[in-house]
């Protein structure tokens, strides 16, 4: 996803988020079979999806936005070693961009690895999902740009083909976003790409992408407790169209944790990385520090009653909403690791009461669609 810090822009209001029960007991969209693990896996079966018929992924993908270089040093040597703990593991899928500075050439390593040491195939093989984003202004998008532009990523990531391939677009107003998409797809046809998503696209564009005849599977959008703008229309056009979400934000770049529990307000200058400063302005958009610091409280209630973290209550809540196929969390790769931790989010789902608890605290919230507008505005201006 970019790295940007959202400024808040007022907007005319906009209803509350339609909140849907869940369907099932069971997360959804739910395997259509039971799984096989290989051995040094050790994750639930309920981890992984389809996300379509030829494609499956585990449900938590790990976000590698922090090898940008706005999150602090990363040591490519460790960054292997704390990838093939994550596979082994079983999180075996990637989100990254082709601005997240070595995250293409860091995968095009482990894959050469993991090829090696024979662990990189099945229904569990490893699946890495880049990003193009064209700078703003869009540049030149011709037909030869935009190969030259795959091309490169087939070559860094060490692939004949990539998994699935987002793309981000910084201005509707320039409508070759839809040239762009249609360059991608006759890559998609020539086996360039297997599948299409997009990234930060509200409702409205991503309708006239599919009225223009692009095979969208996917969109990445912010997706979290302070941020459920998907709900109001999002999740009903990708339920319509069969389109999965892959959330990311869904722990506020770690604001939503034991950590800040208790904690005073900070300002700005003393979050000491992009994803922090950025998730602070949506925690004073969304109703400030006194309403978030209830929001842990009732967080850790939830949590302790399933004996799990603040952040395993939050990125489930996110995983059991209409049209969510995964969520994306950042990795700290060879500085820090959450793999047990994360691995609790299949351990338990929540109940009537426990969304009841969280719905309390943010109905009293402000409106995140009356403030930035729908999915990805703030990203726009």
């Amino acid at each position: 996803m970019p790295q940007q810090s959202p400024k808040p822009q007022p907007r005319k209001p906009q209803p509350k988020p339609n909140r849907q029960k869940p369907t099932s007991s069971k997360p959804q969209p739910a395997p259509t079979s039971p799984i096989k693990l290989q051995p040094q896996q050790s994750l639930k079966a309920s981890a992984y999806t389809e996300l379509t018929a030829d494609l499956q992924i585990c449900r938590l993908i790990n976000g590698m936005w922090q090898v940008s270089g706005s999150h602090g040093t990363i040591m490519p040597q460790r960054a292997i070693a704390a990838m093939y703990k994550y596979h082994q593991a079983g999180f075996n899928c990637w989100d990254l961009a082709d601005h997240y500075g070595p995250a293409e050439d860091f995968i095009g390593a482990f894959r050469r690895k993991l090829k090696a040491d024979r662990l990189d195939d099945g229904p569990h093989a490893s699946k890495a999902f880049t990003k193009w984003v064209p700078k703003p202004g869009g540049g030149n998008i011709s037909s030869i740009t935009v190969t030259e532009k795959i091309q490169l990523a087939l070559r860094r990531m060490g692939q004949a083909q990539l998994d699935l391939l987002h793309f981000h677009w910084w201005d509707y107003e320039d409508k070759r976003y839809l040239d762009a998409l249609k360059h991608l797809t006759d890559l998609q046809a020539a086996g360039k790409i297997r599948h299409l998503g997009l990234t930060n696209f509200d409702t409205e564009h991503l309708q006239i992408v599919l009225d223009a005849g692009i095979p969208i599977v996917t969109n990445q959008i912010q997706f979290s407790l302070l941020d459920q703008r998907p709900l109001v229309s999002m999740s009903e056009l990708c339920q319509q169209h069969d389109i999965k979400l892959l959330a990311y934000g869904t722990i506020c770049g770690s604001f939503i944790s034991s950590d800040f529990l208790g904690k005073p307000d900070l300002s700005r200058f003393q979050l000491n990385t992009a994803s922090l400063r950025k998730y602070k302005n949506i925690i004073e958009a969304w109703g400030g520090w006194a309403l978030f610091q209830e929001l842990l409280s009732t967080l850790k209630t939830i949590a302790d009653k399933h004996s799990v973290s603040i952040s395993n209550v939050a990125s489930r809540y996110v995983l059991e909403q209409p049209a969510v196929a995964g969520v994306i969390i950042g990795a700290r790769l060879g500085v820090s690791e959450h793999i047990r931790d994360n691995a609790r989010i299949f351990d338990f789902e929540l109940d009537a009461v426990d969304r009841e608890m969280i719905y309390a605290i943010c109905d009293r919230s402000n409106d995140l669609f009356k403030y930035l507008g729908d999915c990805g505005s703030e990203y726009r201006g």
